[in-house]
């Protein structure tokens, strides 16, 4: 299949339930009333962002993406028998499908992949990519915030089970409270006989830890300011991207990268209508991430009404993979 008809099929099969500009504004509304001041990390990933988070990726600091790939490569075996044959896959925040195509590669006979992404770009992109390399798997792609309930299309052909995929440690960008009510969302998704992959940064050296956050090359802080472009560019609003700056710091008590872009002089910024003032030095959360410990995630999965059935870890431990189904 070439990469005009894989587009024009993914196009044909697209749900878009992306959110609108009067949702986007509301969100940023209720988040800059709030004290401390933040915006929802989910709106980083428009088109731009969504490719300066693939630069991140390939960042040296960055382990994250290339420490969970070699995972997938040299534990599938074991992953896809874990797994059972014949699955639909639907996985939250598809990105660019990379680690998917290790998946989809090693998995038995997968019937359909449903990747629900909010950028469109990212969507349409991997799922093209990802249709010319497994013609045989339906792609039912939906553009849509997966933090809230997303119908599910129907495959044409019956699979055995709906098995969740998560990786990226994407569940740490929720707090503990958040991170219940997805994996609860998921445990609805994938049925009684489901199954969800889920990828977990884990617990280590500080120093690897914030790095990973503050590249050299400036990428991440890029990629959090893009966020303010582009609210400027689809509400309206008018953050002046050259007053704040991007800062990331591990807090070791939380277990968790605290991520804030901090007001560098006084300033007042409109959203929708309304005045938000900064103090200089103010800090506006926009993301956390979240590690782990195997208790920590054990106890996150229990809240949500699952268990951890198998884990897979790499060589340093500093990443893993864990398959969790309903209690």
């Amino acid at each position: 299949m070439n990469a005009a008809t894989a587009r024009a099929r993914a196009q044909a099969a697209l749900t878009d339930l992306r959110p609108r500009p009067d949702d986007i504004t509301a969100d940023a509304i209720a988040g800059l009333s709030r004290t401390p001041k933040r915006l929802p990390s989910k709106y980083f990933y428009d088109a731009e962002g969504s490719r300066l988070f693939e630069a991140i990726t390939r960042q040296p600091e960055y382990y994250l993406t290339r420490t969970e790939l070699a995972l997938l490569e040299a534990r599938m075996d074991t992953i896809a028998q874990a797994i059972g044959a014949g699955v639909h896959v639907v996985e939250f925040g598809s990105g660019s499908g990379r680690k998917t195509e290790l998946l989809l590669d090693g998995l038995d006979d997968p019937v359909a992949y449903t990747p629900i992404e909010i950028s469109r770009t990212a969507l349409m992109d991997s799922v093209t990519r990802l249709s010319q390399h497994h013609p045989e798997v339906e792609m039912l792609p939906v553009c849509a915030d997966f933090t809230v309930p997303v119908p599910l299309p129907a495959a044409a052909r019956g699979a055995s089970r709906t098995l969740v995929f998560f990786p990226g440690s994407t569940l740490g960008n929720f707090g503990d409270e958040e991170a219940v009510r997805l994996l609860a969302s998921m445990r609805r998704t994938m049925g009684e006989d489901g199954r969800a992959l889920i990828g977990i940064d884990l617990d280590k050296d500080p120093a690897v830890i914030e790095a990973a956050y503050n590249d050299r090359a400036g990428v991440t802080a890029a990629f959090t300011l893009n966020l303010l472009a582009r609210l400027n560019r689809e509400i309206g609003s008018d953050f002046d991207l050259q007053a704040f700056r991007h800062r990331a710091v591990y807090v070791r008590e939380r277990l968790r990268i605290e991520t804030a872009l901090v007001s560098e002089r006084a300033q007042t910024v409109h959203v929708g209508g309304q005045a938000f003032a900064f103090q200089a030095g103010e800090a506006m959360d926009v993301e956390v991430s979240q590690k782990y410990t195997d208790v920590s995630f054990a106890a996150l999965a229990r809240a949500a009404g699952l268990r951890v059935t198998h884990g897979w870890n790499d060589p340093q431990d500093w990443f893993g993979l864990r398959l969790l189904q309903p209690v």
